[in-house]
């Protein structure tokens, strides 16, 4: 992995400036991911991650989505830490954790001194409050019979993760044989940077100036290669493609944020896809029954030709009969099914009654097959959305669900917040706004409320998607290219080429009586085809 003990060496030196910052708060963000917002000469954020994939440390500026209410161990950091103020910030060795040094007061008012140990060691990161040499309270639990040589839990003595001590420290060496096996050899470095000290080396390059680089480095370089992202403190040339350069924390945020977007949905909103695969099973269940239904109501004239039959040959049926053949009046053979328990004018009034019931219910049974549709319509559409959904677009979706009847509200004892603007996706391009809608109530809200009747709609052609509107009446090939993109983008076409997208005057749009929430027609409009250009996408959405 790139984030390796040289890495978090040099992340360790970003972190300095919050030595003497008080802790203000703690924010549980996911299952594994805590933030701190600490008071110094201004105001940080500090973000902790234990995810098996994406453990990190760093400063950030970006906003994340806290939860509202907090899991025991955001109680007990906030117990403990929350007033207190960062004495220490220090790596252990060049090992991947580190130790924040806390220092508070009790409860008595006696000063007291709290360590943080941040592990970042791939599937068993972890965040533990340490005090006198027991552990007050962990991220992660790990009980004796899963580890005897190291409990994880509240009350157990804390033992520190074992130092590699079979492996030299890379700065008390001045040079390495180009054959030698770096990351076997050198405590804090990864396979990934030991190729790239091998391929440097071999290119002439020594193994001091290369440390020395690495050592000096405040920039993270972040190169592509195919579906991944892999970075350093140094241009990983060994790869072959260009980097790009961002300040490491800045870089973190890149790299990090909408990968692990998805799993925060999962975690804090997961019961919607759950919810929706259900119900989408379920109305396609009900379509299949209906259809069967609606089948034999449409062959309910026979059960009439049953009961006419029955009461013209009432001589010829005797209670106790399961069956019986007789002709119609066209001369006809009929073989009528009977109930034995039931004499002739029973059965032929059972008959009649299944004519009756045939011949009024396909009326209804037809509405129930619209309405199954159209419900299997919106949830499949929903299901889409969360897709593609970020944490306030799928918390939307919640909420419309809620409103709608389909999930009961939480209770929460906070205040019932004042309705703001929906979380949609706001973009600046030719001194002109571009919105974007990421689900219905996005869609409905910029499509009605935000757009004036003059502006400029965009949608993708018989399909679920976002409404883009932009703010002109007159946009010119470039905008038009643009919002094209962005509505085929976010939509199930977004694999396919040569989309076709609508775009019409807001003032041409209406709103479908009795729909759900988003539906619209439109009396004229004009299609444009589109391909979707993945790097202007990139550039754009800031991706």
């Amino acid at each position: 992995m790139a984030f390796d003990g040289m890495f978090l060496r040099q992340i360790v030196r970003q972190l300095q400036p919050l030595v003497s910052a008080r802790v203000n708060k703690i924010y549980l963000i996911s299952d594994t991911e805590v933030l701190f917002v600490l008071k110094g000469h201004q105001r940080y954020q500090l973000m902790v991650s234990c995810h098996s994939s994406y453990n990190r440390i760093h400063l950030t500026d970006r906003q994340y989505p806290t939860r509202t209410t907090p899991s025991n161990f955001i109680m007990v950091l906030r117990k403990y830490i929350e007033g207190g103020t960062i004495m220490s910030i220090e790596q252990a060795g060049l090992d991947r954790y580190l130790i924040i040094t806390v220092g508070n007061r009790n409860e008595i008012g006696d000063r007291i001194k709290l360590e943080l140990y941040v592990e970042l060691m791939g599937k068993y990161a972890n965040l533990i409050l340490v005090h006198n040499g027991k552990i007050l309270e962990a991220l992660k639990h790990i009980p004796p019979f899963e580890n005897t040589r190291r409990t994880i839990q509240p009350g157990a003595v804390f033992k520190v993760t074992e130092s590699q001590d079979n492996k030299l420290d890379p700065f008390s060496i001045t040079d390495v044989k180009l054959e030698e096996n770096l990351f076997e050899k050198l405590v804090g470095f990864s396979p990934l940077l030991s190729t790239e000290f091998h391929y440097r080396m071999s290119n002439g390059e020594s193994y001091s100036s290369i440390l020395n680089k690495l050592a000096s480095s405040d920039k993270i370089y972040i190169s592509r290669t195919k579906n991944e992202e892999l970075f350093h403190c140094i241009p990983l040339t060994h790869l072959g493609v260009k980097p790009v350069e961002m300040d490491i924390c800045e870089g973190l945020d890149h790299i990090y944020f909408t990968k692990e977007e998805r799993e925060r949905i999962r975690q804090q909103t997961g019961d919607l896809f759950k919810f929706t695969r259900r119900e989408i099973k379920k109305c396609k269940g009900k379509i299949e029954k209906l259809n069967v239904a609606y089948q034999e109501a449409l062959n309910c004239d026979i059960w009439r030709q049953y009961g006419d039959a029955l009461y013209a040959n009432m001589d010829k049926v005797t209670k106790g009969m399961e069956k019986v053949t007789l002709e119609d009046y066209d001369g006809n053979i009929l073989v009528i099914p009977l109930d034995a328990k039931l004499d002739v004018k029973g059965n032929a009034r059972k008959c009649f009654q299944k004519y009756k019931k045939g011949s009024v219910g396909q009326k209804y049974i037809e509405e129930q097959l619209d309405q199954t549709r159209e419900n299997l319509n919106y949830f499949t559409v929903l299901q889409e959305q969360l897709e593609q959904a970020d944490f306030l677009s799928a918390t939307e979706i919640r909420q419309e669900l809620e409103n709608q009847g389909y999930l009961k509200a939480k209770r929460t004892n906070q205040k019932k917040k004042k309705e703001s603007e929906p979380h949609f996706l706001k973009l600046e391009f030719n001194e002109k706004f571009i919105y974007v809608g990421k689900n219905n109530i996005q869609n409905d809200y910029i499509t009605f409320k935000k757009a004036g009747r003059a502006d400029t709609w965009f949608h993708v052609k018989d399909m679920h998607g976002a409404h883009v509107v932009i703010t002109t009446s007159h946009p010119n090939e470039e905008e038009i290219r643009l919002c094209a993109q962005l509505a085929a983008y976010y939509s199930k076409a977004r694999e396919s080429s040569s989309i076709p997208v609508n775009y019409t005057l807001v003032k041409n749009l209406r709103k479908i009586p009795g729909s759900k929430t988003g539906m619209v027609t439109m009396k004229e409009y004009n299609t444009i085809y589109i391909d979707i250009d993945e790097e202007k996408m990139t550039e754009v959405l800031d991706l």
